[in-house]
């Protein structure tokens, strides 16, 4: 099979390519692709991964190109994962709105809508292209915010299109560790959107092991979101949300934690990485190894701010190798080979969440196989939970007008109707803000 990955000079390819290199399964991907417009980030990865094929037999070809129809044409999978404005755009993302006193996160608030606003209109016109050159394609979607972009994409390749994300999969499995359950019998009862979920049950031989979690202190404190929401809260919630809910529940500590953080996430991924693609410009640095630090310390660092402001410590091992090149890995397999498998995935869905329309992307699991993933049915929300989903599903739906019409007022509607942000005043204020310092933003003015 050939895979192309969007954004082949990403820094988290070589997660991809790891996984790939373990697969020896019948119809394995045998021809990586790498698109990407940037052939220095081309030429860094693409070492990256010719220093881990070393020495593995039949391992995936790779080649590399900055020629989008050239990548596109014969490929079984697609993998999105772009990054629009580069880690500059970020960083950019995050002063603006923490000069403004709100999140800027890059899925979450402020600077998750300045994201999308950038990332829409050319994660549209790739949908595009793959429609086009490679209709029998299907794409895995990895672009945040996940979500939304997928409900962009969906536009034009359906049910074809798919986002992933390992939150959902790395919270299961932390519950069902604690619980001394096995993740891979399990079943996760999930729902919501992405980074906008929770936990409701994890059942294994028809048993629903949370009340018992739920019950336990010491079992509440022993993983990180017990540690990071707190006993209580996660008692009167009935739930364990995904910990990006962290940034609604504790907001105002939550900025004030990154506001107060020198450098922000953004900036220090920028700087991080920049370093990393620097150093592998010289023929005598080993490659793989200044990746493997790199990734490392990114990992190590992940909501380290909200982690300290709950006093929730640091991250557990087995939550530093990654996790969502496994997700995609499994989900190919099911398609490709009709695997049947269940997956926590981005769909649309249908009449799964009876709140939101048929079109509307929502994170849940799927049942998966050579016809792709399709949402099980599931339990009606809470009434908080649905009240919070519905919000920020309208917001998004702003962002994906703003993007399709060039209307500065439905931008200026997605900033004001989030719940993250407090004034209708600052949401003008905010794309201003973003305007003057992304040019990619230059249709809305």
């Amino acid at each position: 099979m050939r895979l192309v990955i969007l954004g082949g000079g990403g820094f988290r390819v070589p997660l991809v390519y790891g996984a790939l290199l373990g697969d020896r399964g019948e119809g394995r991907v045998t021809r990586v692709v790498l698109y990407d417009p940037d052939p220095a980030r081309l030429s860094a990865i693409t070492r990256v991964l010719a220093e881990q094929a070393a020495g593995v037999p039949d391992a995936p070809g790779v080649t590399a190109t900055t020629d989008l129809d050239e990548a596109l044409r014969g490929a079984d999978f697609v993998f999105s994962a772009i990054r629009v404005g580069g880690l500059e755009g970020r960083a950019e993302d995050e002063r603006v709105a923490f000069a403004e006193g709100v999140l800027g996160q890059e899925t979450v608030g402020a600077g998750g809508i300045a994201y999308g606003l950038r990332t829409v209109p050319v994660a549209d016109a790739l949908a595009r292209r793959v429609a086009l050159l490679a209709p029998d394609a299907w794409v895995i979607n990895f672009t945040n915010p996940a979500g939304l972009v997928t409900e962009a994409m969906s536009r034009h390749l359906g049910d074809r299109v798919i986002g992933i994300c390992d939150s959902p999969v790395g919270l299961g499995r932390r519950i069902a560790r604690v619980l001394g359950a096995d993740p891979e019998r399990a079943w996760i009862d999930y729902v919501g959107l992405n980074h906008l979920g929770w936990v409701r049950g994890l059942r294994v031989d028809g048993r629903d092991e949370l009340p018992r979690l739920l019950a336990d202190p010491d079992l509440l404190g022993s993983f990180e979101e017990g540690r990071l929401f707190g006993a209580e809260w996660l008692r009167s919630l009935g739930a364990i949300p995904n910990e990006y809910l962290h940034y609604y529940y504790f907001n105002r500590e939550a900025v004030r934690a990154h506001r107060e953080s020198d450098p922000t996430r953004g900036a220090f991924l920028r700087d991080q990485q920049a370093r990393f693609y620097d150093g592998v410009r010289s023929p005598g640095t080993p490659a793989l190894a200044a990746w493997d630090r790199t990734r490392a310390e990114r990992e190590a660092t992940y909501m380290a701010e909200n982690r300290e402001t709950a006093g929730a410590g640091e991250r557990e091992p087995e939550d530093l190798s990654g996790g969502y090149e496994k997700v995609a890995l499994a989900l190919m397999r099911a398609i490709a080979r009709d695997e049947r498998a269940t997956l926590i995935l981005n769909v649309r869905n249908g009449a799964t969440l009876s709140a939101l329309d048929a079109e509307a992307v929502i994170e849940v699991p799927c049942a998966v196989g050579a016809s792709g993933a399709h949402p099980v049915s599931v339990d009606p929300l809470p009434g908080h939970a649905t009240g919070l989903v519905c919000a920020v599903k309208a917001v998004e739906r702003e962002v994906l007008t703003a993007a399709r019409t060039g209307s500065r007022a439905a931008a200026v509607k997605a900033f004001a109707l989030h719940p993250l942000v407090d004034s209708v005043t600052v949401a003008r204020r905010l794309l201003d803000g973003y305007l003057a310092v992304h040019p990619g933003l230059a249709y809305l003015a």
